[in-house]
């Protein structure tokens, strides 16, 4: 999996779930200065990041946190190699 690939399903979540284009999320948008996401919001990210790639992110994980890009890099650092 690329970063390309999880920046692209990170984006497509929040678009559709923030209802913003996808063209205003880029890798340094912050999730509530820039998107305005609340926790709720937050939380839903988490549960679909957790269930696309089996990646598990702790609370104080998820609070640390603040970027596209830093929840790209969490992903690709946290998830489960194949065979």
């Amino acid at each position: 999996m690329t970063r390309e690939e999880v920046f692209a399903l990170i984006r497509e979540h929040l678009a559709d779930e923030l209802d913003v284009e996808p063209g205003r999320i880029h890798e340094h948008t912050r999730f509530k200065q820039d998107l305005e996401a609340d926790s709720l919001d937050l939380y839903t990210l988490v549960q679909e990041l957790e269930d696309s790639y089996g990646v598990s992110m702790s609370d104080e994980q998820a609070a640390q946190i603040q970027t596209v890009g830093q929840a790209v890099d969490f992903v690709l650092a946290h998830t489960p190699a194949t065979s």
